[in-house]
């Protein structure tokens, strides 16, 4: 009998023990977060209640637009008229203002073109008067006539500006015999190995040119090797 209370007291304890430990069973009526459904309803009212309220409950401080330009003459204020004239190459700065006197026209002043005002020139000066100007420039013109040529000092060689101005004959005329066979390959040989036609040409007279042509340079017989040309230095001295 004593066992069977035992075991009785020992079932018994162990099921209050088991009840102490299981949570609470939460109320089905009570709102999401709150203790139960009433309050739920009055945080919905004063929701609303804030919702409706106007903004003239709450206090916002705003600048308004002449803030900025008073601040700016203040600044102008505080900087004295010395400083100003020490930062603008000694001249006291004007401030902007409406009541500002209206800057002066400058109408003749000197070292100021007015050559882009019709008015203006219109009034000083006529067709007649530049045609005037445009005759006196003209006489004031000086021609320089061509002078004979300087003697080119420590220099041995043939010059070719005074043969190109004693010749008259034009390009690829002929005034000398040539003989030989395969003249015209030897031409293009030859005159490839010199690095302009003005350094052949004083080669040619340096070698006997132009009645001679030992290297084969002027295969036509005009007296020009290797297509020199004199007619720019005759132009010169035409003046054309």
């Amino acid at each position: 009998m004593t066992g069977y209370m035992m075991r009785f007291l020992l079932g018994g304890a162990a099921l209050a023990a088991l009840v102490a430990c299981t949570p609470p069973i939460p109320d089905s009526g009570a709102g999401v977060g709150l203790d139960n459904y009433t309050t739920y309803e009055e945080r919905l009212q004063r929701d609303a209640a804030l919702e409706n309220s106007t903004v003239s409950d709450v206090s916002v401080q705003t600048s308004t637009p002449n803030s900025q330009p008073d601040a700016i003459d203040a600044a102008r204020a505080a900087l004295s008229d010395d400083d100003g004239a020490a930062a603008n190459s000694g001249q006291v700065p004007v401030n902007a203002s409406p009541a500002n006197a209206p800057p002066q026209v400058v109408t003749n002043s000197v070292g100021i073109s007015d050559e882009n005002d019709f008015n203006a020139v219109s009034d000083e000066r006529s067709i007649e008067s530049d045609a005037a100007l445009i005759a006196r420039n003209r006489a004031q013109y000086e021609v320089i006539q061509p002078t004979a040529l300087p003697t080119r000092s420590g220099a041995s060689g043939p010059n070719i500006v005074a043969y190109a101005l004693q010749t008259t004959n034009p390009k690829g005329a002929q005034l000398y015999k040539r003989f030989g066979l395969n003249s015209q390959a030897k031409f293009q040989r030859n005159c490839a190995s010199y690095a302009s036609a003005d350094l052949a040409q004083e080669d040619f007279l340096a070698l006997g040119g132009p009645e001679k042509d030992r290297k084969g340079l002027d295969p036509d017989g005009d007296g020009f090797a290797c297509a020199w040309d004199p007619a720019p230095f005759r132009k010169v001295r035409s003046g054309s």
